[in-house]
């Protein structure tokens, strides 16, 4: 039959039609059990999950419950912030010695050494730049990994790597993986929050994506400002007209659902309702910082001079409030204005000066703050840019891409703080020690979840995904 809306919706099967089309299946009977079982790669949330944002448990005991990705847009130079390199001192000026890999560019200058001083901090005496005072102070809480490295010299690619594992588009963000296998603690706010700072990253919003993983699972991107997200308020005159429009539209869904059997992008859809309708009641608290203290709100920036301390600082100050509520994966992307990202082809003072200023404030608080909650125990904080930066320069003052080498950090969540991880070679160009990919974070901060990276999988295109593929490993030595 055809109804109006021209959907075609089949008649009844009758018994004898079901039998003689099914005589020679009854053998996949047997086998749709087996596929039901997690032991024989059944996916970890059934297409019939009524509620996909369920928290669920992890695969061990876990260390972390919550993830603050602090996303440093453009590539943070590790020269001039966590991997002092005195060599670059004594032959600033110079023909830069070792041999020189190809670069984004092609605009090689001589040596270039650090404007910043450096300066140990905390019992364990990690050195940190002038450019970060505030964060210097929390050393003992960071685990400084000095060796990672990325398969990707261009920015857009090397995105992709960095939240999804894989060089191309597509793939599911590791926040969307993180909600895949753990669902989220708050069911009135989304599992995996993106804090638009008012840069998004070259990619866009496939930095974000769900990819294959059910579209549940995407980011849902709060702007730091007011409005938070549009349609944040109903369009309704009330919230019992909203309810009842709700109330049909979850019937008619179900409806649908019963003729067509599970379908992702519908089933999300549902979901995505039900939750948005939450949202309108969740968002405007969680954004409301009234109640914060005069003091707390000073800390975090909200007071400083500079506008885009002022952003940062209220995003960061809305990750602890997301954590507080119980969301599962929260990530930071940089305030607009500061010229261009951490990218500093040239102008490397300047522009690192002033996306210092901009994020070390906020971050400084952000660790204290958690800390003085008890909340950093179980609140794992990473910080990272998608490659580093050359030790000689680009042009006279600036830095070129460098995927070769480079610093990010840990902290919380059950990474070993006063820690530092790996080297690079005597000019900052290249890790030669304990050198690590981008699968190895991932792996590592999955473990600190309670996920094993290898088990957690997705059946798509014939093949069991994961957000490390094939490769990574836990780097042990981090961990508390």
């Amino acid at each position: 039959m055809l109804h109006s809306c021209q959907r075609f919706v089949a008649p009844p099967t009758t018994r004898r039609e079901m039998l003689t089309t099914c005589a020679n299946g009854f053998g996949a009977v047997a086998l749709s059990a087996l596929l039901s079982d997690s032991a024989f790669g059944a996916e970890a949330i059934s297409s019939s999950d009524k509620n996909p944002f369920a928290a669920r448990k992890p695969h061990f005991d876990a260390k972390a419950k919550s993830v603050i990705f602090l996303y440093m847009d453009g590539g943070v130079s590790q020269v001039d912030s966590f991997d002092p390199k005195p060599r670059l001192d004594a032959e600033n000026g110079k023909p830069f010695a070792m041999k020189i890999e190809k670069t984004q560019f092609n605009n090689i200058g001589n040596t270039l050494a650090s404007p910043w001083k450096f300066k140990q901090y905390g019992e364990s005496g990690i050195p940190v730049s002038d450019l970060f005072p505030f964060v210097a102070q929390h050393v003992d809480k960071l685990a400084v990994v000095r060796s990672l490295t990325s398969q990707f010299p261009e920015h857009t690619n090397a995105n992709y790597f960095l939240h999804t594992g894989h060089g191309q588009q597509g793939r599911p963000s590791m926040g969307a993986w993180v909600g895949y296998g753990l669902g989220t603690e708050c069911q009135d706010l989304p599992g995996f929050v993106v804090l638009n700072g008012g840069l998004t990253p070259p990619g866009g919003a496939d930095n974000f994506n769900s990819g294959f993983l059910p579209a549940s699972f995407q980011a849902s991107v709060l702007s730091a400002s007011d409005p938070p997200v549009a349609n944040i308020k109903r369009m309704e005159p009330t919230a019992e007209a909203q309810q009842r429009k709700l109330d049909l539209m979850r019937r008619l869904d179900r409806k649908l659902l019963e003729q067509t059997g599970p379908v992702d992008a519908l089933e999300s859809a549902i979901a995505n309702y039900e939750l948005a309708a939450r949202m309108q009641m969740a968002v405007p608290q969680l954004m409301d910082l009234s109640k914060e203290t005069e003091a707390t709100q000073k800390a975090y920036g909200l007071q400083a001079d500079f506008a885009n301390t002022r952003t940062f600082g209220r995003s960061c100050l809305l990750a602890r409030r997301l954590v507080e509520r119980g969301v599962r994966f929260i990530e930071l992307t940089c305030p607009g204005g500061n010229g261009d990202r951490w990218d500093q082809h040239n102008g490397l003072k300047d522009g690192h000066t002033k996306n210092a200023l901009t994020v070390d404030q906020p971050i400084g608080a952000l660790l204290a703050d958690l800390a003085q909650r008890g909340l950093l125990d179980s609140t794992l904080i990473v910080w990272a840019g998608e490659f580093g930066r050359t030790p000689f320069a680009q042009g006279s003052d600036g830095r070129d891409h460098n995927p070769f080498g480079y610093s990010v950090w840990l902290a919380g969540g059950g990474a070993k703080g006063g820690t530092i991880y790996g080297a690079t070679d005597e000019y900052g160009y290249k890790a030669v020690e304990n050198k690590l990919e981008m699968h190895d974070l991932h792996a590592t901060m999955l473990h600190l979840l309670g996920v094993d990276h290898t088990q957690q999988t997705f059946r798509f295109s014939g093949r069991d995904m994961r957000l490390t593929d094939v490769h990574g490993h836990v780097v042990k030595e981090i961990l508390a």
